[in-house]
């Protein structure tokens, strides 16, 4: 499991690395959305609120990348990866395969780290003394 791990944390983390560089420097040339989808995007672009998602995906990849503060990694990615399987779902299902393939590999990422998260899945909290 740790090599399968190691190996979806460099995939996950170049993924989202280079996405997110990409929303920035545009280096990867994309159809534009159209519908609902182009409307939604169009709302991101102008509000610039893209620019705080692309750089939560390029500090996730990096952190990912470099094999440090993994679940800090995980944490920042997970909002993230849902509102793009949210945005692929209801408004442009063509990119849903890679949306899907991202999330099994943040899942395995997941496995692998879900120690530091024990903490937020008991059900009752006993108050310190």
């Amino acid at each position: 499991m740790r090599i399968a791990a190691a190996i979806a944390r460099y995939l996950a983390g170049a993924i989202f690395l280079v996405m997110g560089l990409n929303g920035f420097l545009n280096f990867i040339h994309f159809p534009p959305p159209t519908g609902t989808a182009a409307q939604f995007m169009g709302a991101l672009y102008v509000s610039h609120y893209l620019w705080v998602i692309f750089a939560f995906q390029v500090v996730g990849g990096a952190l990912l990348l470099v094999n440090r503060y993994v679940p800090l990694a995980v944490a920042i990615l997970a909002p993230v990866l849902f509102n793009i399987i949210v945005f692929h779902i209801t408004m442009a299902p063509a990119g849903l395969p890679l949306a899907f393939f991202v999330a099994l590999l943040w899942a395995v990422i997941f496995i692998d780290v879900r120690p530091a998260f024990s903490g937020l899945f008991q059900a009752r909290v006993q108050p310190q003394a």
